[in-house]
């Protein structure tokens, strides 16, 4: 998203919340949002700090010594040489400031949000000014997908539905000669770069008992095969190339054989139900005019599983929100690991996907969601039933 655009829409948002300004800091590496915010800068070795104010032009302040590599960046750069220079340009910047957004969350509650240290924020509010957090800030302005962003994510998700079920079909042509995890895995990177989707790690493939671990990572290319009366969990990321492409993320399990247990149908149905729930209640706020914040979709889903008998086997958030990143910065669906209080905005993709682990197996069911002005659209293909993976 260009600059220009987020500047555009942070001021929207701070006009309407009371905020004088959003002031981002970065210092190698300890803020993420910066440059997902600013967009790539490489080998920057200074502090540096971008200030958005709620009205009038927005301001770089950095290094003497970086300031050549924010060249192409289309903000008035300030520059200093020393940190009292820096302290000096940063006051005279706030002057007018009242009430600053950073990211900042109170408790640390929200850790994807909480990026400045204690430090930072003692010299910040040492200069006449109540700093507030950017949480839904920072996601209004900079996380809402437009359309070549919500197209990226669209092809991207179609393609891992596909993956998905050709990694089902190749597990079953392979029962006979031997197929590992490891060696699932590696069929679908090879399908992933067949297709052209980028990705920087997984997927994860995950049979019986691993299943029950939620990032189980397949690395053992001499693990036993899989056989049948095994059950697999498939959860597989991508994107598109391109700096601005939006990721997909899903989730299926399968059976090899004819006939599932009683017991890992009873999860599925579980696990299937409690999506479902979650989902329904997101359009129905949506009728309702209502906008819904991530720690009540969790408790849904939550509630559905509690009652279903095995709450103390749900044990991570709901979902979390879809961006550059798998996991991006926008709010998550999160009731259990976190509180998290951001709105689900109009904009935003986000993944729903309950789990159930039990000790011998586990179960999730992912599927995304974009959040469009007219409701919430599922924007992949949606598991219903067991699949079954036969020779």
């Amino acid at each position: 998203m260009a600059i220009d655009t987020v500047i555009q829409q942070a001021q929207n948002f701070m006009a309407a919340e009371g905020i004088s300004g959003w002031l981002l800091y970065e210092y190698r590496g300890l803020n993420p949002i910066f440059w997902d915010t600013l967009g790539p800068v490489s080998n920057v070795t200074r502090p540096c700090w971008l200030w958005i104010p709620a009205e009038g032009e927005p301001q770089l302040i950095v290094s003497f010594v970086d300031h050549g590599r924010f060249a192409h960046i289309e903000v008035e750069t300030i520059t200093f040489v020393n940190r009292q220079q820096m302290t000096a340009r940063l006051r005279e910047a706030l002057m007018d400031a009242v009430k600053v957004a950073m990211e900042y969350s109170p408790n640390a509650a929200l850790p994807r949000v909480s990026r400045i240290d204690a430090g930072t924020k003692e010299f910040v509010t040492g200069l006449g000014v109540e700093i507030v957090s950017s949480a839904d800030l920072l996601q209004y302005a900079s996380q809402r997908w437009d359309e070549d962003q919500l197209k990226s994510h669209e092809i991207a998700a179609q393609k891992l539905s596909q993956i998905v079920n050709e990694a089902f079909d190749h597990i079953g042509a392979s029962l006979a000669s031997g197929i590992t995890e490891y060696a699932v895995a590696e069929f679908i990177r090879g399908r992933f770069r067949e297709e052209g989707l980028v990705v920087t790690d997984g997927p994860a493939v995950a049979v019986n008992e691993h299943a029950s671990d939620p990032h189980f990572d397949p690395t053992d290319p001499d693990a036993p095969a899989i056989k049948e009366g095994d059950w697999v969990l498939i959860d597989l990321w991508a994107r598109l190339p391109g700096d601005d492409s939006m990721f997909g993320d899903i989730t299926w399990t399968a059976y090899v054989g004819d006939k599932v247990p009683a017991k890992h149908r009873e999860v599925f149905d579980a696990v299937i139900d409690a999506r479902d729930a979650a989902l329904d209640e997101l359009e129905k706020a949506h009728r309702d005019g209502r906008v819904l914040e991530g720690w009540e979709l969790d408790k849904v889903a939550r509630e559905h599983i509690t009652r279903s008998g095995y709450a103390e086997f749900f044990n991570h958030r709901l979902g979390h929100s879809l961006g550059r990143e798998v996991h991006s910065n926008a709010v998550n669906l999160d009731g259990w690991e976190t509180h998290d209080t951001r709105k689900v905005i109009t904009g935003i993709g986000l993944t729903i996907e309950p789990g159930i682990y039990l000790p011998e197996f586990g179960v999730r069911s992912e599927i995304d969601v974009f959040m469009s002005k007219d409701g919430p659209v599922v924007t992949t293909e949606v598991q219903r039933e067991i699949v079954l993976i036969r020779p």
